[in-house]
């Protein structure tokens, strides 16, 4: 589900001047990029790995992951998802979410990530470290909106339901077009696009299952 981007992490938005209450929006980043840069430090010390080790794991530049670990950028989801390959961790564990058995997310807590134009969005519909294999997203797309993806970790798989809108998959050579109530279940170790094919805003139920290393 990560996006390709020409850069590998983009500036938070605004700046905040002492005193100043940020918007809505630059808490919420700002949040994020607290957790990334956290449980980047400790899966690195963990494993023992160097910014260079997990440039050439990730595929993400030494320069940026030393600025998200500094907090001093905000990664899109396309990096988040290259730094969560690298570290070998699912894409919720990186986010450092609060994990206990039970816990019941609010629609109002849940982090919504969005594509750099902002025609794709993706919030989690399920805590994160409960289901360490699985998670569940809510994935919205503005009308023809095309949303190209990197390849997970080896072994993953994605369902993803059609929940309004259309949708067109393509993986690896294969093109898939959905409508409403429709499903597919793919290999998600290949790179993969996913594409809104028609005239309003589409809605879809993503579920991503990591294999078992």
């Amino acid at each position: 589900m990560a996006v390709s981007s020409k850069k590998d992490s983009k500036p938070i938005r605004g700046t905040k001047q002492q005193g100043e209450v940020p918007p809505g929006d630059d808490v919420g980043a700002a949040e994020l990029a607290r957790r990334v840069a956290h449980r980047m430090k400790a899966e690195r010390a963990a494993r023992n790995l160097s910014l260079d080790d997990l440039a050439r794991a990730s595929g993400v530049s030494r320069a940026a992951l030393s600025q998200i670990e500094t907090m001093k950028s905000n990664p899109s989801i396309g990096v988040l998802w290259k730094i969560a390959v690298g570290l070998g961790l699912t894409f919720a564990e990186l986010l450092d979410e609060q994990r206990s058995l039970g816990t019941v997310l609010r629609r109002g807590d849940t982090q919504v990530l969005k594509s750099p134009d902002g025609r794709f969005e993706s919030r989690p519909l399920s805590p994160a470290g409960v289901t360490p294999f699985v998670e569940v997203y809510e994935l919205r797309m503005a009308a023809r909106a095309r949303y190209a993806a990197e390849a997970h970790a080896p072994g993953t798989r994605e369902i993803l339901v059609v929940l309004s809108g259309l949708l067109r998959v393509t993986a690896g050579d294969s093109v898939f077009d959905l409508e409403p109530g429709d499903s597919i279940a793919f290999v998600a170790d290949q790179p993969h696009v996913y594409e809104n094919t028609g005239n309003s805003e589409a809605r879809y139920h993503n579920v991503i299952v990591y294999g078992r290393t």
